[in-house]
């Protein structure tokens, strides 16, 4: 498996419309969260990249929200978002819509995610599905050199696996648009029985995936020792022989 790492750099896109069919994979990632917001409260929700920040989230009870991006133009505050500018323990849920696959170190960027988030906060992970349609598009030589082809794409298991290092609980795993993502989606018969066929027989395929998770932190617990320390001796005193008791004659 090739490391994470990516040592060239990066192209995040500016909006939904910079991709492929982007606004329908944001309207399908809406349909997801919009039955998760709901249960999600606090007092700050955290939208990390310009496509997190497009997100609809006003379902949420959470009324601050706070977008964080590299750009100016709509970012509440403006930084790296592999380096944010947040307290330990100050979010209560987070949003990465996409991010990793635009970004040098994928797994830093969930660490800081994982640093700001309270216990019990929650997480919302998006990207597109390297084993689907959408992810073999990556072998065709002149797509590769084109958005987001030219990325690399991490599966949900693998994501998951670095969550479930990081003691979070998947709540859900989301697989969507079992399309190749290239042209029109297509509303015709075949289509229609393809999605149908796809999403009851082969959800894991995909082309994108939504995962929300729960930080679970155990309070640390003193362990008692089985051991004890042994008692300190003291003699028992023993009543001796009364002087009244006369031996026999």
């Amino acid at each position: 498996m090739k490391p994470a790492l990516a040592f060239k750099k990066q192209r995040y896109p500016e909006s939904w419309q910079k991709l492929p069919n982007g606004n329908f994979i944001a309207d399908e990632i809406n349909q997801v969260i919009a039955a998760w917001l709901p249960k999600f409260f606090g007092y700050y929700l955290l939208k990390i990249g310009a496509l997190s920040g497009e997100l609809n989230c006003s379902q949420s009870p959470i009324k601050n929200q706070i977008l964080i991006d590299e750009r100016p133009p709509n970012a509440t505050v403006i930084s790296d978002i592999d380096d944010l500018p947040f307290l330990e323990h100050s979010v209560d849920v987070c949003v990465l819509s996409h991010v990793l696959e635009f970004t040098g170190d994928p797994h830093h960027v969930v660490r800081e995610a994982n640093r700001v988030l309270i216990p019990n906060g929650y997480l919302i992970i998006s990207g597109y599905n390297p084993f689907s349609l959408a992810g073999l598009n990556r072998l065709i030589p002149f797509r590769r050199e084109k958005l987001p082809w030219n990325e690399r794409f991490f599966s949900s298991m693998r994501v998951k696996d670095w969550l479930h290092l990081m003691g979070y609980e998947i709540l859900a795993d989301d697989h969507l648009m079992h399309s190749s993502l290239t042209g029109n989606l297509g509303t015709g018969k075949l289509s229609s029985y393809w999605k149908q066929f796809s999403s009851k027989f082969l959800p894991q395929l995909g082309s994108i995936y939504v995962i929300v998770a729960k930080k679970r932190v155990l309070p640390l617990t003193p362990i008692k020792p089985k051991w004890k320390l042994r008692p300190k001796f003291s003699p028992v005193k023993v009543t001796g022989m009364s002087s009244s008791h006369k031996s026999p004659k």
